[in-house]
């Protein structure tokens, strides 16, 4: 399974460790990471007619555009968007009120808390396998 995986986050090791486990999962070879939010917006819209990534992993706490930023300028193509493209929003925060407000996403498919696992990335495949199936 190809899946085109974008990976936003300013931590340099947090994206070459995740990097890494999504290959090593047979998660994804189609992986474009970013360290800036801006940057993956501008890549995403331009590209949301041709081909979009079928998963996002966004960490919340970035400079410049932080990941609730980057949901809030997304959320006008939510309907372009919705059933091509999922957001897991990776976080260190323990924070309910985090997961509350992930809720009110519709692209967000779920909030991970870092370090991602192998568990995590096979429940995405599963899932992702029964919505193509």
């Amino acid at each position: 399974m190809r899946i085109e995986t974008y990976l936003i986050d300013d931590d340099s090791l947090s994206i070459y460790l995740t990097e890494q486990l999504l290959r090593a999962e047979g998660f994804s070879n189609l992986i474009c990471t970013f360290v800036s939010a801006t940057q993956a917006l501008q890549q995403l819209v331009q590209n949301k007619e041709k081909t979009v990534p079928q998963v996002v992993f966004l960490d919340l706490n970035m400079p410049v555009m932080n990941g609730w930023q980057f949901l809030e300028a997304l959320a006008p193509y939510t309907d372009e968007l919705q059933g091509r493209c999922q957001i897991y929003i990776l976080t260190s925060s323990l924070a309910l009120s985090d997961m509350e407000k992930a809720k009110q996403y519709e692209l967000v498919a779920g909030l991970i808390h870092k370090p991602i696992d192998s568990e995590e990335i096979k429940a995405i495949q599963a899932r992702l396998q029964e919505q193509e199936g």
